[in-house]
């Protein structure tokens, strides 16, 4: 298993964990990435957003093969990409949130969502062809 696997199954893990915390013992801290314009519920949208995750997370966990790998890291990149103006939100409403209790913290936040887009594209890449 190469370096490209792990990083995919453990983003998977990653997702899988968030997910189910959406449901459980941190509901309350995924609202307060739920920006007050919003025209949908914060619970709601927190608990949908969960099931979401936990799809990607056991997806990266069982899908290995290309070109459908591609596509699942894609997708995940999406996601991160879709869910960004939470954590934006969060940080210009100075909601505090996952121990994110200044501006500094919350700003901070905002430059480790490309990691995220990055490590999910970088993850699924197929294989490097060979030139032999």
């Amino acid at each position: 298993m190469g370096l490209k696997e792990v990083a995919q199954g453990v983003l998977g893990a990653v997702l899988t964990f968030a997910g189910i915390t959406h449901l459980t013992v941190a509901r309350q801290e995924f609202q307060a990435q739920v920006p007050d314009w919003f025209p949908i519920g914060a619970d709601l949208v927190v608990i949908a957003s969960g099931i979401v995750e936990i799809s990607l997370g056991v997806a990266l966990l069982a899908v290995w093969r290309q070109p459908a790998r591609r596509w699942l890291g894609v997708i995940v990149a999406l996601f991160f990409v879709v869910i960004f103006p939470g954590n934006v939100a969060q940080w210009l409403e100075h909601k505090d949130g996952f121990g994110l209790n200044t501006d500094g913290a919350r700003l901070a936040r905002l430059f480790f969502q490309p990691l995220l887009v990055i490590w999910a594209l970088a993850a699924t890449l197929p294989p490097k062809k060979s030139t032999d």
